[in-house]
């Protein structure tokens, strides 16, 4: 079986008072208590959303940027669904 992986891009907001992830506009947004140094706030990103997800999370593109690129395996629509479920949007 061949899983595929879906690469998503976000934007990171560090040194957060907690880590949380919003949907606005089309835009992934994930605030991380870590500070960005040290990978601190990289380290958090990738453990944090791994938990959260249920799926190994890894930084593909943008270690040492805001504008990152994830690599998740898995289906596009199921990795939606499942940002859906832990993000702080209304619906």
């Amino acid at each position: 079986m061949n899983v595929r992986n879906m690469q998503l891009e976000i934007r990171v907001v560090p040194n957060s008072g907690k880590f949380s992830v919003c949907l606005k506009d089309g835009i992934v947004k994930v605030h991380v208590r870590g500070k960005a140094e040290d990978n601190k706030a990289n380290l958090e990103l990738e453990k944090e959303l791994s938990l959260r997800l249920g799926l190994r999370v890894a930084i593909a593109r943008g270690a040492r940027s805001r504008i990152k690129t994830l690599e998740i395996p898995g289906e596009s629509a199921c990795i939606r669904r499942k940002l859906l479920d832990i993000s702080n949007i209304k619906r």
